[in-house]
């Protein structure tokens, strides 16, 4: 048979395709994934990207643009890029807050490369194995086509981790009860935040236990504080809307609209002397009228409970887990809306808003995305836990850095007694400490070596509920990518526990964009290149960029402190101070440099914070650096709160 006729059998038939050759598969279409992808191909393997949906970038590009920062040091490499390209589109160094359609445009380029074959709207079905390798995994689309794709290596970028369930690894969905790993945060925990104020009746006629639970409370028995169990912590949508008349489309009324799920959050009103909106949402504004809204409070976006049989389920299951998601979404804005109990002050705001026709245009300008927290989690060689995330554990193979809080949302809805009364209260909840950035184990990517050789997961990666917590941002996923890219490329045709990490430190130490150029250089408060230092009191402090800050309160004429800069530099390099939120008003910058002197005044009025963040780079201008000349940077303040953080070059 002539292989044109072949051809032609099977695109009649529709039914099969195979693809072969590839050295890396990639599952799953978060914003790991087209930092996995550029990172393998730029050392020379050829990709394959399976997409089950129709948009690349997971929450990055589903409306998360309010970014989870934690400590700006902790993002680096194609992650760190990324917020830089962000930035350009915005006109400043970084950018933290943004539009989905701007993050989208920005992580496709990453795929825009002849090694790199993307397939959207394909599901995983099965996984064949020749004992710990993956040989192939098989995929499907809703028109029933079939393909099989054959790889050296696979990393799973699915926030569900159905590629490492299917190929039989160890794996855990809900928490770890405290006692497991020696932790404190895990397991259940009855929190005072995103809660109940004591006295909220959960029945549906008051007072009468005979008349049933409200919508969204669930009949579960609260255990004891660290308890283990099988709970995801909850889900929901992070909302895009504006409230520029001529880019809105009306938020609609969902098919089956129900006034009764939202009777609790009536009860929640009637307890609020002082309804304020941002009492119910976060409602963060990102660039050109737009909005990153999330949960707030006891009863807000989040479909707490509804989503525990998410993890495990099939396809068809989860697309009716979904579709709940977004009718409850919908229907709790269509219900600010219209209802007469809401506060007049909530209901005229939220009237203001619209779904923008600018953005989700694949999806009826809704995201395509869910927040998926936490689903299934690896247990690989390594798992990261509560005392990792305290900087308690000594990391050598350390891939990325995570920085965020530990952070868990609510789980379940629940009724508790409380002074012989019964009242609803909401569990899961934690918040806890954050800030200093922690290195994540390569061995965390990595399943056991006895189960799985050619697979890295740099999604759901090995970790306890609470640690996860902290590391499931979405710039940590983009660094856990790159470095799992590069990982499967290294490994070749073998095991990727075998991969010489000291080799992927290198890269992002040398070349962390994988373009040539010369990576930044930073002078942190810790660095040789300061001296003159007397005086200085090293602070621990959140609005750090990285761990601590130096602060000084003596008389300007005593100030001693120089940042030199580093004879190696040669070349044309924007220069920037990192500059917190609080501190003196004024500061001025001298910058001595080929025996040419310098000054830059800042005010610390005109700083603009943007996000989750304590501070940004202020630029000190562009200077001509020369190889081999000495050259400083000092800097004075009006004081009493003078602060010396990070300076960072920036080759031009």
């Amino acid at each position: 048979m002539g292989r044109s006729l072949l051809l032609l059998i099977c695109v009649s038939l529709s039914l099969t395709s195979c693809v072969k050759g590839n050295d890396v598969c990639i599952y799953g279409g978060s914003s790991a994934c087209a930092t996995a992808a550029f990172s393998a191909a730029k050392l020379g393997s050829n990709v394959t990207v399976i997409c089950p949906d129709v948009t690349i970038g997971g929450m990055t590009t589903g409306g998360l643009g309010q970014t989870d920062i934690g400590n700006k040091q902790a993002v680096v490499g194609l992650s760190r890029q990324f917020y830089r390209k962000l930035g350009t589109h915005y006109g400043k160094l970084e950018q933290w807050v943004f539009e989905p359609h701007v993050a989208e445009e920005i992580l496709m380029e990453y795929l825009d490369n002849p090694k790199i074959k993307v397939m959207q709207g394909w599901y995983l079905e099965s996984v064949e194995k020749n004992g710990t390798r993956i040989v192939s995994i098989t995929c499907k689309n809703k028109e029933g086509q079939v393909t099989t794709i054959k790889a050296d290596q696979f990393i799973d970028c699915s926030y569900e981790g159905d590629l490492m369930a299917k190929a039989g690894v160890s794996y855990k969905v809900g928490r770890e009860g405290n006692d497991v790993y020696g932790e404190t945060y895990d397991g259940v925990q009855l929190s005072i935040l995103h809660q109940f104020v004591d006295g909220i009746d959960p029945f549906v006629v008051k007072g009468k236990p005979e008349s049933g639970l409200l919508w969204g409370i669930s009949d579960w028995k609260l255990q004891e504080t660290g308890t283990g169990d099988d709970y995801v912590q909850a889900y929901n949508y992070r909302i895009c809307l504006t409230d520029v008349p001529e880019n809105q489309i009306p938020i609609p009324k969902p098919d089956n609209y129900d006034p009764s799920m939202y009777e609790l959050l009536v009860r929640v009103f009637e307890a609020d002397p002082d309804p304020q909106l941002n009492n119910y949402f976060i409602w963060s504004l990102m660039p050109n009228h737009k909005t990153d809204i999330n949960n707030r409070g006891p009863f807000s976006t989040d479909m707490i409970g509804m989503n525990h049989a998410y993890p495990e389920a099939t396809w068809e299951e989860r697309e009716e887990i979904l579709k709940a998601h977004k009718d409850y979404t919908l229907g709790l804005f269509y219900f600010y809306m219209t209802d007469p109990r809401v506060p007049k002050v909530l209901q005229d705001e939220i009237k203001r808003w619209g779904l923008p026709k600018d953005e989700y245009l694949r999806t009826d300008h809704w995201t395509h995305q869910i927040y998926v927290r936490e689903a299934r989690r690896l247990v690989g060689e390594y798992v990261a836990t509560q005392a990792d995330c305290q900087n308690k554990t000594e990391i050598t193979d350390g891939i990325g850095f995570a920085a965020y809080q530990m952070d868990s949302h609510n789980c379940q809805r629940v009724v508790v007694e409380k002074d012989g009364k019964l009242m609803v209260k909401n569990e899961g909840d934690v918040e806890r400490g954050g800030g200093r950035p922690y290195p994540i184990s390569y061995r965390s990517l990595t399943p056991k070596r006895e189960e799985c050789v050619n697979l890295l997961v740099p999604v759901c990666l090995s970790a306890s509920h609470i640690a996860y917590g902290s590391i499931r941002m979405e710039p940590v996923f983009m660094g856990m990518g790159q470095s799992s890219g590069l990982a499967a490329a290294m490994a070749g045709k073998g095991a990727v526990q075998d991969v010489d990490v000291s080799k992927i430190q290198e890269i992002y130490a040398t070349d962390p964009y994988l373009d040539g150029r010369e990576p930044d250089t930073l002078i942190d408060e810790d660095s040789e290149y300061i001296t003159g230092t007397e005086g200085w009191e090293v602070v621990n402090g959140r609005g750090a960029y990285g761990k601590t800050y130096l602060s000084f309160s003596g008389s300007p004429s005593d100030n001693q402190l120089v940042y030199n800069i580093p004879e190696s530099l040669d070349g044309e390099y924007d220069i920037y101070s990192f500059q917190q939120r609080t501190g003196c008003e004024n500061m001025t910058f001298t910058i001595e440099t080929d025996g040419k002197s310098y000054t830059k005044d800042f005010n610390r009025a005109s700083l603009t914070v943007e996000g989750q963040t304590q501070g940004e780079w202020v630029n000190l201008g562009t200077f001509t650096l020369k190889k081999g000349t000495t050259g400083s940077i000092r800097l004075t303040g009006d004081g009493p709160d003078v602060r010396a953080d990070a300076i960072l070059f920036v080759k031009k």
